[in-house]
């Protein structure tokens, strides 16, 4: 997600790709193209190896051993990074030293980019382009903008609708064309959206939360102060208006007035003021754990004094940089600029909060001198206050979530949508979405292999072509990327949080052999070479479409690009890059002079003009036998043989609850086993629930939680905002997915 941490059951994938049903539609290829056929590596002697110092590391305390094993697997990266954030008027060199730094990142193979939204076949009621499909923030779960047609809208048509979106000049012009267009060709618009997902909910406050699947139904309940409409255009929302100062640290927003807050019921409880964001963020301050990093200096924007104050050296949160000037005026002031500030707004640690109903429902402020507690708020749709398009009126857990249209919203005459119906799906059925969709219960399904073969037998009443003739259309990937995690550092072999589920197999003296392997990069990088992620993919999308949703790199390659012409150092050679170079094409540019086999850049993708996705730039069984053996001459070194006989033990947790699933990771397993010759075995940990499962990789909140030694494709992570810190301020220390290799 967005930096909410962004969860994937793989079991029900293709559930959740219509997370932006009006996402970009290319069509991305579904084979890879001959170009990342990577030349095979050469097995070299090894140099003097002598690994982490074990002995010293389990000596430290939790936070002292993570930053020395992070140091030794990670630290190149985390020195060429830390370098690139420091450059903030340059936008151009920041781009270039950031793609330096993942390029660094991904030669450490601590984990490997897998999957993103979308790369599917799937048939939907939902015009395509009628939300927004800015990747960051959560503007894309507001709903309320979608055209939902009453019948299934054709491949055909929808190509037409994306024609009409391309040439419209605004959101308005796009929103009066598609409707022209859909009562032209005999569509019926409808004011219902029903859809199916896999996510459950933990709690309402979306302030107080870092996860994609609470986010996903909390973000319709309010407005921001600015939200991006249909045509990636950021537009006035709850603030009419900003300013921005010369010297870039100073926000100036003037609050709409007249706008109301209201309860579940729809009755009016207050005036949405400028206090509803001071309120925020003193709950961000007293939930640093879950949203605060992006209000810091290291990991985010930086308002002033935010970290002096959690840290104690102020006291007083008037210092912070957040104002209420008066009711309609709001202030943020940052410590140093940041470029991309205004478009962090659709967030939910910018989300405003209304202090008298918190305060009803027993929440306090640190801030002013309680003991902190959010009482019962957010512990179910009637302890939030709504200020934006929907109140919820029905949430039954594990079943369904239904929203009506708040009466007092702002920007009601914009509203297409009324009422939304999410019903649970948890996967079980795998026909159950493909069937919900064609009889209308559902506007939208991702075909899974069982559904896309029976899309392709099937035929609408009365007509000659098959529902896949008629209807399919790809999806393509948003800037989410799903990953498989190396924990190296794991404290568990059974859930923590019940330790009779999730049991390992492995014995003390595998846990330690298992351990250094893991701590070493050239056993890693085997590992992340051996894995056949179109095969992993094929389980559930079909052969056709086996690589249209990989991911090569974990900032999606075309998520920048430089504004001018930018020369810069790479090893020690003056490089230069043109005008409208993408992220990714620099970030090739230094694995290729690393002589490291990775390919996270296909010039000749999407018509030339380039991509990161759509095809495997990491699977090459020759790399990975020659990584293997050099690890292998490594690890002999500090006395851990590596053989078919004496093979190093991964613990993979699977969902035992879904067939497809369980196919995906017998993949995974065959694919490492096979390639690397038994020198590795993957145990397949089964669980027998969705809920079991995602609290051996998911729901945990320390590194040493983590169940498991490696996950294929799991969490992921989505953009809060358009700068690529957004992605890789979670992979460095104490960063948020640093939990997901076993640290912090």
């Amino acid at each position: 997600m967005k930096k909410t941490l962004a969860m994937l059951l793989a079991v029900v994938m293709v559930l959740s790709v219509f997370a932006g049903c009006g996402a970009k539609e290319s069509t991305p290829s579904t084979t890879a193209p001959a170009a990342t056929t990577a030349p095979a590596a050469e097995a070299p002697e090894a140099d003097a190896y002598v690994g982490p110092d074990w002995e010293a590391i389990d000596a430290m305390d939790y936070d002292s051993a993570s930053d020395a094993i992070y140091e030794w697997n990670l630290g190149e990266f985390n020195e060429y990074y830390q370098a690139a954030k420091q450059e903030v008027t340059d936008l151009d060199l920041r781009m270039a030293q950031m793609a330096i730094a993942e390029a660094k990142l991904m030669e450490s193979g601590v984990f490997i980019p897998v999957f993103g939204n979308g790369g599917a076949f799937a048939m939907t009621r939902v015009v395509p382009r009628s939300l927004t499909t800015t990747s960051w923030g959560l503007d894309e779960y507001k709903w309320y903008t979608y055209l939902v047609t009453e019948e299934l809208i054709t491949s055909a048509d929808r190509e037409a609708l994306i024609g009409l979106w391309s040439e419209a000049e605004d959101a308005d012009a796009w929103f009066e064309a598609a409707k022209t267009f859909l009562a032209e060709n005999g569509y019926t618009l409808s004011d219902t959206y029903d859809y199916e997902t896999s996510y459950e909910l933990e709690t309402w406050d979306v302030i107080a939360t870092s996860y994609q699947s609470d986010s996903y139904f909390i973000s319709c309940t309010y407005s921001p102060l600015l939200e991006y409409d249909a045509k990636n255009v950021q537009q006035p929302a709850l603030a009419e208006s900003y300013e921005v100062s010369d010297d870039g640290l100073t926000y100036t927003f003037h609050i709409r007035q007249g706008v109301n807050w209201v309860d579940q019921q729809g009755r009016v409880i207050g005036e949405v003021t400028a206090d509803d964001w001071v309120a925020s963020m003193q709950h961000v301050a007293d939930n640093n754990d879950a949203l605060g990093y992006l209000m810091t200096s290291t990991d985010g924007c930086g308002i002033k004094n935010y970290d002096a104050y959690l840290n104690g050296e102020i006291t007083d949160f008037a210092e912070v940089g957040v104002q209420a000037v008066d009711d309609y005026t709001l202030v943020y002031t940052l410590e140093k600029p940041f470029p991309a500030f205004t478009s962090m707004m659709g967030y939910g640690c910018f989300a405003p909060l209304n202090r008298s109903f918190y305060k009803s429902q027993g929440g306090t402020f640190s801030a002013e001198g309680d003991v902190y507690t959010a009482g019962n708020y957010g512990t179910s749709p009637s302890t939030i206050a709504y200020c934006g398009p929907f109140l919820v009126t029905n949430y039954t857990e594990h079943n369904v979530t239904s929203y009506k249209a708040n009466p007092e919203y702002w920007n009601a005459d914009a509203m297409n949508i009324h009422s939304v119906n999410f019903y649970f799906n948890d996967g079980t059925d795998t026909l159950r979405a493909y069937n919900d969709c064609k009889s209308g219960l559902s506007d939208a399904v991702a075909f899974n292999s069982s559904a896309l073969v029976l899309a392709k037998e099937e035929k609408p009443e009365g007509a000659d072509q098959t529902y896949f003739d008629l209807y399919h259309y790809t999806t393509v990937n948003d800037a989410t990327t799903y990953c498989g995690w190396v924990n190296m550092n794991r404290g568990t072999w059974t859930n923590y949080n019940d330790t009779s589920i999730g049991v390992s197999i492995q014995s003390e003296e595998d846990h330690a052999r298992t351990r250094s392997a893991l701590n070493n990069q050239n056993f890693r990088l085997a590992m992340a070479m051996a894995f056949d992620r179109g095969a992993y993919n094929a389980t559930i999308v079909g052969e056709e479409l086996k690589y249209a949703s990989l991911k090569n790199a974990y900032v999606t390659g075309t998520f920048q690009f430089l504004t001018n012409e930018l020369t810069v150092d790479i090893n020690g050679e003056s490089v230069t890059f043109p005008a409208g170079t993408y992220y990714g094409e620099v970030m090739q540019a230094q694995l290729d002079a690393d002589g490291v086999p990775i390919q996270v850049w296909d010039p000749t993708a999407d018509g030339g003009v380039g991509s990161g996705d759509g095809f495997d730039g990491w699977y090459n069984a020759d790399n990975a036998v020659a990584y293997l053996e050099k690890a292998i001459a490594e690890l002999a070194q500090i006395g851990v043989e590596v053989s078919a006989e004496n093979p190093i033990y991964i613990d993979v947790p699977y969902g035992a609850f879904s067939e497809s699933n369980t196919n995906r990771h017998q993949a995974y397993k065959q694919s490492i086993e096979n390639v690397l010759g038994k020198r590795v075995i993957v145990n397949l940990v089964a669980f027998e629930s969705s809920q079991d499962f995602t609290y051996a990789y998911y729901r945990t909140t320390a590194g040493n939680e983590a169940n498991y030694d490696i996950t294929p494709g799991t969490s992921g992570w989505g953009p809060d905002y358009g700068d690529a810190q957004t992605f890789l301020d979670t992979i460095q220390p104490y960063g948020y997915m640093t939990k997901n290799i076993g640290l912090y």
